[in-house]
């Protein structure tokens, strides 16, 4: 015997693991499938007669609204992305598939939880710029910015200085309690070094136990060294008692000034690096 489709359509369509709105020319929803209390946490007869912009997150409300008008006037999105408040509040991330048709006279769009996607994709993107130990900034990205700062110096005429700090005997605590213990006071160092930033400033983990601090919009000569105080006594404030007895290690600042310590970022580099080591130096000598 014939097989009945349009019998079948409704149910294939509670069958869908994506959710199906049907949604009319006042954004009241009209139609949605019983996939939606997987994605909203709502039952179907709970959505269904409700403006659909109700749960809309309010961040992208003006951008959704942009692509509705789009689909209305007959442009079918089948990429759009926002986000949508559960029943529960947390937030959940939708790509959707979405046209106006005329014979029903309202807006059909299809709706897939991509939340784990655009989590994996956020975190991709930071670890591209961040260190993944300390979350600082990474070598790629701070280079990024000395280059651009370098440019607006030039552009502006004004100055900027780059730090380059070192940690002193780092391996020594590596050695005796392990890389592990040694992984935490580096990110006991990295927030200290952040608490020591302005907004303006760039601050990135270069690799082992080397960080590099770009300060721009230098008004006066003393704020470098005042800059440099503020970190080395933040640096000489003991570890809480969860670090076992470790000592906060001291560390080594370089320091190099745009324009006058050179006025390219490898020479700039090469200056703070240099004049590290030579304070490195003399501290053991003294020392």
């Amino acid at each position: 015997m014939p097989i009945d489709l349009e019998a079948l359509y409704p149910k294939l369509i509670h069958l869908m693991l994506d959710t199906v709105f049907v949604v009319d020319a006042d954004n009241q929803i009209v139609f949605v499938s019983e996939a939606c209390e997987a994605l909203l946490g709502y039952r179907a007869e709970e959505l269904t007669g409700t403006p659909i912009t109700h749960y809309m997150h309010p961040d992208d409300l003006a951008a959704t609204r942009a692509s509705i008008i789009q689909v209305m006037n007959g442009q079918p999105h089948f990429d759009f992305r926002n986000r949508y408040i559960r029943k529960d509040g947390s937030v959940v991330h939708i790509l959707w598939a979405a046209f106006w048709s005329h014979e029903v006279g309202a807006r059909i769009g299809v709706a897939r939880n991509v939340t784990a996607l655009t989590q994996a994709e956020d975190e991709l993107r930071f670890l591209a710029h961040h260190d993944p130990l300390t979350k600082l900034h990474n070598r790629a990205l701070f280079n990024t910015r000395l280059e651009s700062a370098l440019r607006a110096a030039h552009r502006d005429k004004h100055s900027l200085a780059l730090l380059f700090l070192d940690i002193n005997d780092f391996k020594g605590i590596n050695d005796v309690h392990g890389h592990v213990a040694g992984d935490r006071v580096l990110c006991a160092i990295a927030r200290r070094l952040e608490g020591c930033m302005r907004e303006t400033d760039t601050l990135a983990r270069m690799g082992g136990d080397e960080f590099t601090l770009l300060l721009t919009d230098i008004h006066a000569e003393h704020s470098v060294a005042e800059r440099v105080a503020q970190i080395l006594a933040a640096m000489a404030e003991p570890l809480g008692p969860e670090f076992g007895g470790i000592r906060m290690p001291s560390c080594s600042i370089g320091v190099a000034c745009y324009p006058s310590d050179g006025e390219d970022a490898d020479t700039l580099l090469s200056h703070a690096d240099g004049d590290m080591y030579r304070i490195k130096r003399n501290r053991f000598a003294t020392g």
